[in-house]
């Protein structure tokens, strides 16, 4: 009941003891996650004990994987080191990288999701909030206590809209959600997460979050009419975003009429695709979907 990350994943932390990747890894550990080791060349061999909890420092992901057999890395280092970071991972010939690192120069992720591509290396992200299947497992920085595991599977460009769906969604749960990020370039797409929903067979309805700029919801939408048959249910962020400004994300530009919310609406609705103009009429419109009784949520 899960893409890409189950309570098999053993995960290792690029950067665990950093700031960020010792919070973040002691919150995955809380969630389940099987966090087997941190990667750092100047700690090899030493060990960081999170509340009872001890996981080895490795020198290079090449190391954590022969000792432990990790099959995901998750990457918690600055923008400037992240290249390597994950050239290294796709070297050791790891599946799933996670790339939770945002401010990576355009240049440097276009040069590493290509390599990893090549080597047979997932990213997620970069610039993203990582992934999560509850009750399972959770790399990255998603809050695993707003929702429980379920049949609904979530794919989306905001972090924050992935929370805030997995919360008004939580009495029927979730299979994976997935933040891929919102950057320019990332490494896996709408596509590859409705490819893998399709076929979960424990996924009966995807939620595909997306946002102005570029023309990613678009290509998602020509996908989901010829290869999705599940039922999908959309909301893209931006309705009221001014033209020809950039919002928020790197890739959220918006000219004339291409990659505005309503163009992709328009396109995801002719997919077949019911679209909320709201996080909290999306959530309406999925419950509708399932055919759920439950208590609509309400705006505000």
């Amino acid at each position: 009941m899960a893409i890409y990350l189950t309570k098999e994943s053993k995960v290792l932390v690029q950067g665990m003891t950093g700031g960020e990747g010792m919070k973040h890894t002691r919150r995955m550990l809380a969630a389940g996650t099987n966090v087997v080791g941190g990667v750092n060349p100047r700690k090899a061999g030493q060990s960081v004990d999170f509340d009872g909890q001890v996981v080895p420092v490795f020198g290079s992901v090449a190391d954590g994987m022969r000792s432990t057999g990790a099959d995901v890395t998750v990457v918690f280092v600055p923008p400037a080191f992240v290249k390597a970071a994950v050239t290294e991972a796709a070297d050791a010939g790891i599946p799933l990288a996670v790339v939770i690192t945002e401010g990576i120069p355009v240049h440097d992720t276009v040069t590493f999701t290509a390599y990893a591509r090549h080597r047979g290396t997932r990213i997620i992200g970069p610039n993203c909030p990582g992934l999560i299947t509850p009750g399972q497992s959770d790399a990255g920085i998603i809050p695993a206590d707003i929702t429980k595991p379920g049949r609904i599977g979530l794919v989306s460009k905001s972090g924050t809209l992935t929370y805030q769906l997995m919360y008004e969604l939580r009495d029927i749960g979730f299979s994976t959600c997935v933040g891929i990020g919102g950057d320019p370039v990332v490494g896996t797409s709408h596509i590859d997460c409705l490819a893998a929903f399709q076929d979960d067979p424990d996924t009966e309805l995807v939620v595909l979050i997306g946002e102005i700029g570029g023309d990613a919801e678009e290509r998602a939408a020509a996908y989901i009419r010829d290869h999705v048959t599940k039922p999908v249910v959309g909301y893209i962020a931006g309705f009221t975003a001014p033209e020809g400004r950039t919002m928020g994300h790197a890739g959220a530009i918006v000219s004339g009429s291409a990659g505005t919310a309503r163009a992709k609406q328009e396109a995801l609705e002719a997919a077949g695709v019911r679209v909320g103009r709201t996080p909290s009429e999306t959530a309406r419109l999925v419950l509708e979907c399932l055919g759920s009784d439950r208590p609509r949520p309400t705006d505000g």
